[in-house]
This record gives structure tokens, sequence and C-alpha cells, in this order.
């Protein structure tokens, strides 16, 4: 299953449609937060199932959960903003809570830097922000691709 990964947009309507333009084929979209409802402006695009969650700056409860759970192809994975967990190490952090909540694969956001690396067993993925880079790195957005049995690969796609 090929998974469309953002978060972090911020309102920015230009930023979702630089998504679009750039999204390959996908079966599931996933929202890091930061606003949540510019998940809504992906479905409605798209028509694609979409997955979201708060972040920091939703402010607003629109129904959004702060963590959600799923399970694809065999991996069980954890969709977070990650500002609830984060405190000094974006990887011993989020690598200690997804031992303790029992996840393979870990989506987050909150630190607008994209990341797909390993913490011990557990796969830590950022999508970065579309609107809002931070740390040098460009707008951009990620796929995820799951395959039961398989070691799961990450993309990332500049906006």
């Amino acid at each position: 299953m090929r998974i469309g990964i953002t978060g972090d947009t911020h309102g920015s309507a230009q930023a979702i449609r630089r998504i679009l333009q750039r999204t390959p084929p996908i079966e599931l979209w996933l929202h890091t937060g930061d606003y949540a409802a510019d998940a809504n402006r992906l479905h409605d695009a798209t028509g694609i199932k979409t997955v979201r969650v708060r972040g920091n700056c939703d402010l607003l409860d629109d129904g959004s959960k702060f963590d959600e759970y799923l399970e694809i192809e065999g991996y069980k994975i954890w969709l977070t903003h990650g500002h609830r967990y984060i405190e000094r190490n974006v990887q011993a952090d989020l690598g200690y809570w997804a031992k303790q909540l029992g996840q393979d694969i870990v989506v987050f956001g909150h630190t607008h830097v994209p990341m797909a690396e390993y913490y011990a067993e557990t796969l830590l993925v950022n999508p970065g922000s579309p609107s809002r880079p931070r740390g040098g790195s460009e707008p951009c957005f990620a796929v995820l691709t799951l395959q039961a049995g398989q070691t799961p690969q990450v993309e990332f796609f500049k906006v």
C-alpha cells in the first residue's frame, strides 16, 4: 500500500495544491496535524481516505484525536503530531513511546524537518512541512510504501 503523508501545512492552500500536483498514485492519506482541517482539502480533492491527528496549533477541537493507531500490511502504525511526546531527543523520545505502545512505525510532525530513520527497530517518519520547512530542509511531503513481509520504503517529494 502506498500512503501519502503530510502535516504542518498550517492552513496553506498553496501547499496543498503543490502536494496534489506532485502526488503519485496512493491509497491513503495521513496528516500529522497543524492544521488537521487541511486533511479535508486532501480528501475533497482526491476522494482518498484521510486519517488525521491534532497538533499543538490545532486550537479548535474539530473532533480529531491526538493519536491514531492503524494496522496496514501487518505493520502497526502510530500517527501523532509528536508535541506531547518529544521532550529532548526526537528519536529516543518517540522510540521509547513506540516500544511502550507496541508500534512498528511512528508517523509524526511538529519539527517540520523530514526524517525517515530507524530508532532500534522502530521506523520514525516525519514528512517535513510543505509550507514552513525548518532546519534547512525544503518544502516537502512523503510517501510510505508498505508490503507485508518487506522493508517499508519512504520517499520524499519536494513541492
